[in-house]
């Protein structure tokens, strides 16, 4: 754990009654600052006492006065103000164990921290928790919780996780949802181990714990599986009995809570050859980053963007994105050119032989994929990948090849799209790019 003070944002309400970097803050208004999640809780309010210890243990107390809401001001040597919690499971499925080696260290950390499921979405098993930390969310009322389910029935659970304390974590959900924490799952259905009558016992206890929604998605397999469960491969008979089960359950709590609460991933649909849901399927879209509705979503905001361009001049280009999406953005493609005659795109599948053929989502495609798929083919004047491919916030694939060696090597500039619908027009059609 690190209190200390790193610097102090200046202008800020801290930096205005004189708090300096190097002392530790001990307590807010009373309360014990032992992370992240104290210090977002306990600063929220406009009139704040906070004791503080600075470098020669000389302890000293400040009052400060601000809007209601208003960042304090003060930054610490970790965005947790602690190390984040790696995980204590070894999940039969776990993506992180396919990795092939001699990848960046960072891609083989799995992170299971409560901290990081409310702050950054990220969804957690909830065996990380103890009992403090478990009551901790019930009293400040920490919510959203992401909950990586799986299965609810406690053998199951425990060897699916590998875990022999993972049933706990099911206690912990009960208590949350009496307490009204909201709670967003995810289910990874491993064909042979939690589909089948396990799948519906879990959703039918994630009903009656109050779940607010649950995403259910085929599990992903590369082809480093040596010496790892044996798990059979979600195929199309697979997929659209799981799809039939979601929906059947789907349309209960429709009818019960006036939501479905459970959705299946874009993927299962892929893989079932069953057409995507209507837009009213998947309501507010609140499963989005788990693939639930992507495709649909983006589609939508294609073509409500592609009404507003009035000037069709742009430059010819080639995307490149995932197996799974390819079909759908070609329409997209087809639709713009068929409104602009002169605007020439191509959309080409990149098959993903880094991880293997099975893995087919566009984040998980490499540099190196790209570059041989795509050298010595007529790409147009520029190259368009969307952002998902890259590392958060930099211009590196999961490979370590960076977008200026994916540039150089097939000789045209790159530009990165986000992954929506309307940042796709404007690529496309050369507005805000960043270019390569």
């Amino acid at each position: 754990m690190s209190t200390v003070i790193a610097s102090v944002d200046a202008h800020s309400p801290a930096a205005r009654a004189d708090v300096r970097p190097g002392e530790k803050l001990l307590r807010v208004n009373h309360h014990d600052i032992v992370d992240v999640l104290d210090y977002r809780f306990f600063c929220y309010d406009p009139v704040l006492q906070l004791e503080l210890e600075e470098p020669d243990g000389t302890l000293r107390r400040l009052r400060i006065r601000k809007d209601e809401g208003e960042d304090l001001g003060l930054n610490f040597d970790t965005y947790l103000m602690d190390e984040p919690r790696p995980c204590s499971n070894h999940c039969v499925f776990c993506f992180v164990d396919q990795m092939p080696p001699g990848m960046r260290d960072t891609l083989y950390f799995k992170d299971d921290d409560a901290r990081l499921s409310f702050l950054m979405g990220n969804y957690i098993t909830l065996t990380n928790l103890s009992e403090r930390e478990a009551q901790r969310i019930i009293d400040l009322r920490i919510s959203p919780i992401n909950v990586s389910v799986q299965a609810t029935e406690p053998q199951l659970r425990r060897t699916l996780l590998g875990n022999r304390h993972a049933d706990k974590s099911i206690e912990y959900m009960r208590a949350f949802g009496k307490a009204g924490i909201e709670m967003n799952g995810q289910i990874v259905v491993c064909p042979g181990w939690n589909d089948g009558e396990h799948l519906r016992r879990t959703i039918e206890d994630l009903m009656d714990i109050g779940f607010h929604s649950c995403s259910v998605v085929p599990v992903g397999m590369t082809k480093y599986r040596k010496g790892l469960a044996k798990i059979a491969p979600v195929d199309a008979q697979k997929a659209a009995e799981i799809i039939d089960t979601v929906d059947e359950y789907g349309a209960r709590c429709k009818e019960r809570f006036g939501t479905r609460m459970f959705f299946c991933a874009d993927e299962l649909y892929l893989k079932a050859n069953r057409p995507l849901p209507d837009e009213d399927y998947y309501e507010d879209f609140q499963q989005l980053d788990n693939g639930v509705g992507m495709l649909r979503n983006t589609m939508n905001e294609f073509l409500d963007g592609l009404q507003d361009v009035e000037d069709g001049d742009a430059e010819s280009f080639t995307i490149a994105t995932g197996v799974a999406a390819a079909p759908f953005i070609a329409r997209l493609v087809d639709a713009a050119m068929e409104k602009f005659p002169a605007l020439h795109g191509e959309v080409v599948a990149i098959v993903n032989e880094f991880f293997g053929s099975s893995i087919t989502v566009s984040g998980l495609v490499t540099g190196q994929d790209i570059i041989r798929q795509l050298s010595g083919r007529t790409l147009g004047q520029r190259l368009i990948i969307p952002a998902n491919m890259l590392r958060h916030g930099e211009g590196v694939f999961l490979d370590d090849v960076t977008l200026a060696q994916l540039s150089q090597a097939l000789g045209r500039p790159v530009v990165v799209s986000e992954t929506d619908g309307y940042s796709l027009v404007d690529t496309i059609f050369a507005k805000g790019e960043d270019t390569l």
